[in-house]
């Protein structure tokens, strides 16, 4: 087996060991909401600390339920992988063309850069 397979199983062992074992443990059995996100967790907080506490500004859109807060934070959290993804993937295909114009350029001779 190669290297760089064992290395891919080893991460996705561990990746599939951080989903699991919170859930395996009971993590989070004692709360009302185990996964709710740390924005309800600190408004909790201030609310016990500070009860009168009046936040300083209000959302622009408050989703009718939390499903859809949850897919809209899915929808949001995609296109941020396909920025991200698209940014990397063309650097890395400008270097590889680059890498390749240099190959088979004549001995001597500099290769014409394309303007992008």
């Amino acid at each position: 087996m190669k290297k760089n397979t064992k290395i891919n199983l080893l991460l996705l062992l561990v990746v599939a060991a951080l989903a699991v074992l919170p859930l395996a443990l009971g993590l989070g059995d004692h709360k009302e909401e185990p996964f709710a996100g740390a924005d309800a967790e600190a408004e909790t907080a201030i609310t016990e600390i500070e009860p009168d506490y009046e936040p300083w500004f209000t959302p622009l859109y408050e989703p009718p339920s939390g499903e859809i807060e949850s897919a809209l934070f899915a929808v949001q959290a995609a296109l941020g992988a396909g920025v991200l993804a698209y940014y990397f993937g063309l650097h890395r295909g400008r270097r590889q063309g680059e890498e390749r114009a240099l190959e088979q350029a004549p001995a001597g001779e500099e290769p014409k850069a394309d303007k992008v």
